[in-house]
């Protein structure tokens, strides 16, 4: 079965959403040539587009690959990834730990059975600079924003942008911006609005309006872990382990800046830029809501939900395992049930933490603690003992490595991985992939909440519902389940 029908996949080439590429690939009659859906040329006319799951498919249909998108280099369907997802992983990867860029190179490019010296090339060709200058740009982007929006430390800043003494930092620093790092700072600290805090710093995270933070907060507050995350006063907090790192974070919002504001404690300033990547994904920030709602208003079942709610985004997670686990205990439960028990499973197997908080005091469980207990440890929190089984074998998947749940994975290989699982069916794999994984067009058609919102279908009801909606069914499932809908004749 295609992961993607035809007319979802045109929605997606309109929109050329990296998310998508991989999915598909578009053959274009009157040239005779099959590109990559973010291919930077003139989208063709749908009646021009024929669309196949994979290259073979394609040139077998006597198409001849685009020499500007090279679908040789689509993820998940060649040999080599493509060059921006391979960046995207590089900085991924070094961003969650790996401080020695020349073992992070080799581990990603074993991914793809390549040497670091192919993947170098590969990403020299594509993108005209080497993986390393990759990161330094990034390196250098996050320096900019820490010394003019905070008053860190300069050495501290330096460490956490990611370079390994500030010697290197001001040189590249000076080289890149033609100015040493205190000129900038001492530019920014006469402007208004530069506030420093003992133990605390804030940044800003942009997005492009309209944003429905309401109902991003309401959704987070009655999913909330106890003593782990809290909602209050339009803000969302939690406490966070990076690593051997731990703090905490507040998120709000800045409606005039189109942004959220982000503070974080200084322990967490050298993992900075892993803690900034969770939180773009948490929140859906990459989102355009523009060309979603234009797509799913134009269906009749929708069309009151997605006027009445601009700027509805999918709620990421923060952990993968953490919400693999918590959609684990909401199998067939009603969400206050599911987060009452999640609130004593984290009791049980999460670390204490100090906080100036009374409701964050303790970390989220990790699967290399979870791994260690018994069946019978898991049974004793009220879980029944194949949900209990089900979150055994996932915490095992996750500390051995085989199991890993990011954003960018590939949904049909993550979600067959995840029901392979005991205990693990589509509703609960495809509720993983809408938030970890970060696939818009997930659909959990088994949900009752769905199925109840949409009239008491059936789910083979829902599903055939929902092709009027891919490819961002994940979004369309967050206006049903927020607003009952109506059907119109």
């Amino acid at each position: 079965m295609k992961l993607i029908d035809d007319n979802a996949a045109y929605s997606a080439l309109k929109s050329r959403d990296s998310r998508f590429d991989g999915i598909f690939f578009v053959g274009v009659t009157s040239t005779g040539i099959y590109c990559r859906p973010i291919c930077p040329v003139r989208v063709p006319k749908r009646e021009n587009c024929r669309f196949f799951e994979n290259a073979s498919a394609a040139e077998n249909a006597a198409f001849r690959p685009c020499l500007r998108c090279r679908p040789e280099l689509a993820p998940g369907h060649a040999p080599v990834d493509h060059a921006h997802r391979l960046a995207d992983l590089i900085m991924h990867r070094m961003d969650e730990g790996l401080a020695d860029e020349g073992a992070g190179l080799e581990e990603i490019a074993a991914q793809f059975d390549l040497s670091s010296r192919q993947l170098r090339r590969i990403v020299q060709q594509e993108l005209g600079v080497s993986p390393i200058e990759l990161i330094q740009t990034r390196r250098l982007l996050l320096a900019k924003q820490l010394l003019t929006d905070t008053r860190l430390p300069v050495i501290e800043i330096a460490f956490a942008s990611g370079f390994s003494s500030l010697r290197r930092f001001n040189d590249a620093f000076s080289r890149h911006y033609r100015m040493p790092p205190t000129r900038l700072r001492k530019e920014a600290a006469a402007h208004p609005g530069s506030t420093h805090a003992t133990d605390t710093s804030t940044l800003q995270l942009s997005y492009r309006p309209p944003y429905d933070w309401p109902s991003m907060l309401k959704f987070l507050a009655t999913r909330t872990i106890r003593e782990v995350e809290f909602v209050s006063d339009g803000t969302y907090s939690r406490t966070v382990r990076l690593g051997d790192h731990t703090g905490w974070i507040k998120v709000s919002n800045a409606p005039e800046k189109n942004a959220l504001r982000v503070e974080f404690t200084h322990s967490l300033t050298l993992v900075l830029p892993a803690l900034l990547g969770r939180l773009r994904h948490m929140f859906d920030l990459a989102a355009r809501p523009d060309i979603i709602a234009a797509h799913l208003i134009q269906d009749a079942t929708l069309r009151e939900s997605v006027s009445q709610n601009p700027g509805l985004r999918v709620p990421g997670s923060f952990e993968g395992f953490e919400l693999a686990v918590r959609a684990i205990l909401g199998q067939q439960i009603t969400v206050q049930a599911a987060t009452k028990i999640a609130c004593r499973y984290a009791e049980a197997f999460g670390e204490k933490i100090e906080t100036p908080f009374s409701e964050l005091t303790r970390l989220t469980p990790q699967a290399h603690s979870v791994s260690r207990a018994s069946l019978d440890d898991i049974v004793r929190l009220g879980i029944i003992r194949t949900r209990a089984a089900c979150i055994l074998a996932l915490a095992n998947g996750f500390h051995s490595g085989t199991l890993k749940l990011e954003p960018g994975a590939h949904p049909e290989t993550a979600i067959a991985q995840l029901v392979s699982l005991p205990g693990i069916g589509p509703w609960t794999a495809h509720y993983i992939a809408m938030r970890a994984l970060r696939w818009p067009d997930a659909f959990p058609k088994e949900d009752i909440a769905v199925r109840n919102n949409l009239g008491g279908v059936t789910a083979k009801k829902a599903e055939e519902m929902s092709h009027a909606w891919r490819p961002w069914r994940s979004y369309a499932v967050m206006y049903v389940w927020n607003h009952p809908v109506t059907k119109r004749t």
